[in-house]
């Protein structure tokens, strides 16, 4: 099974509803989380090395993972969506 997890600012909108929309794909796992402190799912080192994909929404959600998490992203791919 697929594990995806999406990454938005808060957590409020478009990662939990990419969230949403995958988990109804057969073979998927999905979870969401957010790179602000005050994020309703805040992102957690646990999240990353669950995920087998992490998808962000806007490419200064790839430049903040990456200053952020860096050691835990190795062998991760990141895609951006571009849905700002």
């Amino acid at each position: 099974m697929k594990k995806l997890l999406f990454i938005c600012s808060q957590n409020k909108l478009r990662s939990p509803t990419a969230e949403a929309v995958f988990s109804e794909y057969e073979g998927l796992e999905t979870d969401s989380a957010g790179l602000d402190r005050h994020a309703k799912v805040p992102l957690s080192t646990e999240a990353i090395r669950w995920a087998d994909m992490i998808f962000v929404m806007e490419k200064s959600h790839k430049s903040k993972l990456s200053k952020n998490f860096l050691p835990f992203l190795k062998d991760k791919k990141i895609i951006c969506l571009d849905i700002p």
